[in-house]
């Protein structure tokens, strides 16, 4: 081992890259008809992973050579450069003519990515590296810390004190609903907020005696679950997968996704209140009728032990401050966001250390097969040249990242998940945009994540948090078809998209 090597490209012909070319919008199709197939997204993927890594074998085009791991890239210098031909000879040596011919026409033909000194070479399965462990560590420990975290009542805690500040009036409870489901998007994740303040709206709604507004409620707040993802770097999963490949920091991104969504949280809030008929109560009557009625709610009510409530407080700000500050922290910037995630959900599984394996059942294991497989399957995509093929396409549209084609590939990133789910969108735009160099400051970059996200609010099916949203209106006995909401929810989307554009051609340019 000689403790140097190069990236190489390996040619492969048009027809096995139209081949999984196929397959890929083959995944694409079966995942958007996923509820008519009744299978989870992670066999959809599974299955697609299976086929692409067989027919990848067949084809010739994935690489079985050891994986080299500790090296360090260097710039080439002349002594590099003797020793990498030194060390092609020595493996040229070894065989044939003519394969040792064939292997240095090849090699001169490559030319190199990125030259590594030292490390050493570990025989592992093509499709473990292939996986981004760093996402799923993210994933797998915010969603643990989540979980856990909620048994305190801190959520339900906050959920009923900010319904007691409202005092039971529907304009202000609006609001208020409004912004805690953004900020529970944020800090949680979508579904999470949408169902901790769906399910108290539809509780305090009837305690109010105006049920008749539950479905105007449930959609702004499916609507905002949307928005409120966009706020920080883990609030949905495209941002993980489009903030880690374009390198954009936890403050960075916050800041700059904060004054948009503060913008279409408002501009959401007052179109959902005109749109629906939630009104202000008027009379000194009627507010103290509602104040009384509100009051009866007990935010303590969700609390088994206070002691573990304030923990589960001082964890969650300490949480937030450390994700917030990995890139900057000693030590901890080289375990970055997936070992912060990681370890506060130990630590705060350590409160249920006799009864954990009850949150390991409760974890979203589809999600996170679903991802792996994902991954593998783009990975093949790579090797196949499918990413390049589509990544020529995409710089075609874009041009020169100006503002007609960043325009355009936000809409396209839009309707794309309004159909479908965001992630393989998310995920396979990222790599195409980091494979194309393009640099961390781009607004490109936010393209994706604007239109992944907001894409979501077109349809029902578009994001997971709009589906619980509707399952709730069902619950409730409410009629909301598909063609329902897209009539309801399309002047929402259409205005939230229409803002997204203008902030990110003007202000993150």
């Amino acid at each position: 081992m000689t403790g140097l090597f190069l990236g190489n490209i390996a040619d492969v012909s048009g027809g096995i890259t139209l081949l999984f070319a196929v397959l890929l919008v083959g995944l694409i199709l079966c995942l958007a008809l996923e509820e008519k197939l009744h299978a989870q997204k992670s066999v959809i993927a599974g299955i697609f992973a299976i086929i692409c890594l067989l027919l990848g074998a067949i084809c010739g085009i994935l690489p079985f050579e050891e994986v080299v791991i500790g090296s360090q890239p260097v710039e080439p210098t002349p002594a590099i450069e003797q020793a990498i031909e030194e060390a092609i000879e020595q493996d040229t040596a070894n065989e044939d003519h003519e394969a040792s011919t064939s292997d240095e026409s090849q090699a001169d033909d490559s030319p190199a990515e990125e030259v590594h000194i030292g490390g050493h070479g570990i025989s592992m399965p093509v499709y473990i590296p292939a996986i981004d462990w760093g996402v799923i560590a993210i994933i797998l420990g915010s969603s643990l810390f989540v979980d856990v975290t909620s048994k305190s009542g801190l959520f339900t805690w906050i959920a009923i004190k900010v319904t007691k500040g409202s005092g039971g009036d529907p304009w202000k409870l609006l609001v208020a609903y409004g912004v805690m489901t953004v900020v529970f998007s944020a800090v949680l994740n979508n579904v999470t907020a949408m169902i901790i303040v769906g399910s108290l709206t539809a509780v305090s709604l009837e305690r109010l005696h105006r049920s008749q507004l539950l479905l105007g409620f449930l959609l702004v707040e499916g609507l905002l679950t949307n928005i409120g993802g966009l706020l920080t770097l883990i609030s949905s999963v495209p941002n993980i997968i489009v903030g880690t490949e374009a390198g954009i920091s936890f403050v960075r991104f916050f800041i700059c996704a904060a004054p948009y969504v503060v913008v279409a949280t408002a501009v959401t809030i007052y179109m959902g209140a005109k749109s629906f008929g939630i009104k202000g109560l008027k009379t000194d009557e009627e507010r103290a009728e509602a104040a009384g009625l509100v009051s009866s709610f007990d935010e303590n009510d969700g609390i088994e032990s206070s002691s573990f409530f304030w923990f589960g407080a001082i964890m969650l700000v300490l949480f937030i401050v450390t994700i917030a500050t990995t890139s900057v922290l000693p030590v901890i910037q080289n375990l970055q966001m997936g070992f912060v995630a990681l370890a506060f959900g130990g630590i705060m599984l350590l409160r249920y250390k006799s009864t954990a394996d009850r949150f390991y059942k409760a974890l979203d294991w589809d999600l996170l097969g679903f991802f792996m497989a994902l991954f593998v399957v783009i990975n093949v995509m790579e090797h196949a040249r499918v990413l390049d093929g589509i990544g020529k396409g995409l710089k075609t549209i874009i041009g020169d990242g100006g503002a007609v084609g960043s325009g355009l590939l936000l809409i396209a990133s839009a309707m794309f998940s309004s159909v479908t789910d965001n992630i393989p969108l998310a995920a396979m735009l990222a790599k195409i945009l980091g494979s194309l160099g393009t640099a961390a400051d781009s607004p490109l970059w936010w393209c994706v994540v604007f239109g992944a996200n907001l894409g979501g609010n077109i349809t029902p099916i578009g994001s997971a948090s709009t589906l619980v949203a509707i399952t709730i209106i069902h619950r409730h006995k409410l009629t909301l078809t598909f063609a329902g909401f897209v009539k309801v929810a399309l002047p929402f989307a259409l205005i939230q998209l229409a803002l997204a554009t203008v902030y990110v051609l003007i202000f993150l340019r």
